[in-house]
């Protein structure tokens, strides 16, 4: 017999080698409509060019931000 055939678990359709992305396709879209906003916004708010550079800049990191306070806020 083939170990294809044989293969159990989650990952018994996946192939060799090959990784299941087909679920994280929603949340890129999220991040990238809530970097765009974001980016957006602070940008908006700059009063001269290197400010903007920052908001572009906090535009990138502020979901990092935004979980762990989420984390601390619930104690775990």
């Amino acid at each position: 017999m083939n170990e294809d055939n044989n293969a159990s678990g989650p990952c018994k359709d996946v192939k060799k080698g090959k990784k299941d992305h087909a679920s994280s396709g929603m949340i890129g879209f999220g991040y990238f409509v809530a970097f765009i906003a974001a980016a957006v916004y602070f940008i908006q708010q700059a009063e001269t060019f290197w400010m903007g550079v920052l908001g572009f800049l906090k535009a990138i990191v502020w979901p990092g931000y935004l979980v762990y306070y989420l984390l601390e806020f619930l104690k775990i």
